[in-house]
């Protein structure tokens, strides 16, 4: 029955969207009922679904659902992750790699949890700072690690596309917690491995 009542609630959700597309190609000048742009409103209201599926899903319940114990102290590092957002100031894409570490304190978690976590609040509207912290946080809550290290390399279209036009620039931002802030050799020790 939840099922059924998702399926309506999402197709509805798509039907709005579908309008308001369809008026956005109307406000720009374009003509809705050209060959080319018949299924346009359909497609990207499809599109913005996929690119925002991270509001419907559970970072904690995904990183829950694969801890194990194990008796480990070392750095763990997932590097060169892909990102894919979009910028919540203009709805642009932005992309690059994640970086994500941390050394366990008992408890580790299956490796792809991680890409899967970083995922899950890409594919939300973002900034990435905000991103960067919602990565570590959820990592640091879930397993209590002894610390937590992220770190986004991105570039950003509505930098690129528009405004400054900076085509060739990168956007880096970073979130520790525990020793990945008290130890600058443990800092170090993950900033070295992810060059």
């Amino acid at each position: 029955m939840d099922n059924v009542k998702d399926n309506q609630e999402e197709d509805k959700n798509v039907s709005e969207m579908l309008d308001a597309y369809s008026k956005v190609l109307d406000s720009i000048g374009e003509d809705k009922h050209r060959e080319g742009l018949l299924k346009t409103p359909e497609r990207v209201a499809k599109a913005m679904k996929f690119l925002t599926k991270g509001y419907n899903q559970d970072a904690t319940a995904i990183l829950e659902s694969a801890i194990f114990h194990e008796n480990y102290q070392e750095m763990v590092i997932v590097k060169d992750i892909e990102v894919y957002s979009l910028c919540e100031h203009h709805m642009l894409p932005f992309f690059g790699k994640a970086h994500v570490a941390y050394i366990p304190n008992g408890k580790i978690v299956g490796l792809s949890k991680i890409p899967r976590i970083v995922d899950v609040f890409a594919r939300r509207l973002q900034v990435q700072e905000r991103l960067t912290r919602e990565v570590r946080d959820s990592i640091q809550n879930a397993l209590q690690p002894l610390g937590v290290a992220v770190v986004i390399e991105a570039q950003h279209l509505c930098m690129q596309m528009r405004g400054v036009a900076k085509q060739n620039s990168t956007t880096t931002t970073s979130a520790f917690t525990g020793i990945f802030l008290s130890d600058q050799r443990t800092r170090e020790e993950f900033i070295n491995l992810i060059k």
